[in-house]
């Protein structure tokens, strides 16, 4: 996601372009309380453990953590619930034909503000096994390795 006027980053899942091959990267409305959105504000999120699933027709985010806003009421939301999702029927459609044909996973990369609005891009992922982690750990290395080489040179 480029940077762009009105968009203010909220929280990152760093960790998910380590674990998955990520593709297809879609960006999708929310379904939040107000204190939901007042503790997004104060960047108070995980998304370590999030995925989003396909049910009944709806895609729902389950596992992201959106903590209890401080100055809340009794009336203050539960931290662990999972939330919907607002995407349009046709990439509704095409995201289960793909999770469910090639058994890919709903991953959320990153969490947003975009024009006052909450965001969350997802992306479908294939996990990664063990040895495809080690051997982009490995390139990443010498790629930096390279780039260091190169500069001291110049």
């Amino acid at each position: 996601m480029p940077k762009e006027a009105g968009t203010k980053l909220i929280a990152e899942n760093r960790r998910s372009r380590h674990d998955y091959e990520l593709s297809d990267h879609v960006e999708a409305g929310l379904v939040l309380t107000g204190t939901e959105v007042k503790s997004l504000r104060a960047g108070h999120v995980q998304l370590g453990q999030a995925y989003a699933d396909v049910r009944g027709g709806e895609v729902w985010l389950v596992g992201a953590s959106i903590s209890e806003y401080a100055q809340g009421n009794a009336r203050n939301h539960v931290t662990d619930r999972d939330r919907k999702l607002l995407l349009k029927r046709s990439e509704i459609d095409a995201i289960a034909a793909k999770v469910k044909e090639k058994g890919l996973t709903l991953v959320p990369t990153k969490l947003y503000f975009k024009d006052g609005r909450v965001k969350i891009e997802v992306a479908l992922g294939r996990g990664k096994d063990r040895g495809d982690k080690r051997r982009a750990i490995a390139e990443r290395d010498a790629r930096r390795d390279m780039e260091r080489a190169l500069k001291s040179r110049r």
